[in-house]
């Protein structure tokens, strides 16, 4: 059978981890890329345990995904291990899912309190502009497979204003826009591009927001599930999109959210408001 594999950047938890097992349920083997401590190594190792009971491959990278050198370097040993492999091996699927950046304030009275130029700068490399840089470096090595497919992960707060969260905001709407341009520019390879706008999803990078707690409560009391979303039906809902018959569907923020976003209400549950 024919190898697919899928590049997934933020690979070793919250909706990056989830799509690698569910791809890996799936059939496809895992390209993993991820940067973590040895603290949290142990949930890189199980989620790698997971992928190999699947029947799959997983070969996992602890890199800094926005690092030019190391960036180079792994997509060169992927291209070095696919051809020793003697078949035509491609990645498949590009998952961007990074979740690293400053959450900070851009006007305060202290300089030492606000957003510095050099954090504004790392905040939408790594959360945006990244998924451009492994695009170029998939297609200049030819890995990337006719009629792939790419993915970015954005939320609401691309649209909206959510304290402290403006640097990672301008990094989601960033992002959103790169995938436009890369849906246009992979067409004539049949690649589709499409930012998923996931509902507010209790994960590690979440917890990091200042105010967290009130946003998972808002978002439960939206949604007219009354439960979050979690990464796991984001992670369903991007292997669904990877089928064959999605190949019209590119150039679009599409919400998986339970309906959530739509909802512009905060106060009791929506089940009781709408009854």
């Amino acid at each position: 059978m024919e190898k697919k594999w899928v590049l997934i950047l933020g690979a070793s938890s919250g909706f990056g981890g989830a799509a690698a097992v569910e791809f890996a349920k799936y059939g496809y083997d895992i390209i993993g890329v991820h940067l973590d401590r040895q603290s949290t190594m142990p949930n890189v190792q199980s989620l790698v345990r997971k992928i190999h009971k699947c029947g799959r491959e997983a070969l996992f990278f602890n890199i800094n995904a926005a690092d030019q050198i190391k960036r180079n370097d792994t997509l060169d040993e992927i291209a070095e291990r696919f051809s020793a492999n003697g078949k035509d091996e491609k990645v498949y699927v590009l998952l961007h899912s990074l979740a690293f950046g400053t959450l900070k304030p851009y006007i305060t009275k202290s300089p030492n309190d606000c957003i510095s130029q050099a954090q504004m700068v790392m905040t939408l490399d790594v959360m945006a502009h990244s998924i451009v840089y492994w695009t170029q470096g998939l297609v200049q090595r030819d890995l990337l497979a006719h009629g792939g497919r790419i993915f970015g992960l954005t939320s609401a707060g691309s649209q909206t204003v959510i304290p402290f969260y403006g640097a990672v905001s301008a990094a989601k709407a960033t992002l959103e826009s790169h995938i436009r341009y890369l849906a246009v520019e992979l067409g004539h390879m049949r690649v589709t591009a499409n930012a998923i706008m996931a509902g507010v999803t209790d994960t590690p990078a979440l917890r990091k927001i200042p105010g967290n707690e009130k946003m998972l409560e808002s978002a439960r009391s939206k949604n007219p599930t009354g439960k979050l979303t979690t990464p796991e039906e984001v992670a369903k809902a991007i292997v669904l999109l990877s089928d064959e018959r999605a190949d019209w569907i590119s150039g679009n923020v599409i919400g998986v959210d339970g309906g959530e976003y739509i909802v512009n209400y905060t106060g009791e549950k929506i089940n009781q408001f709408v009854k």
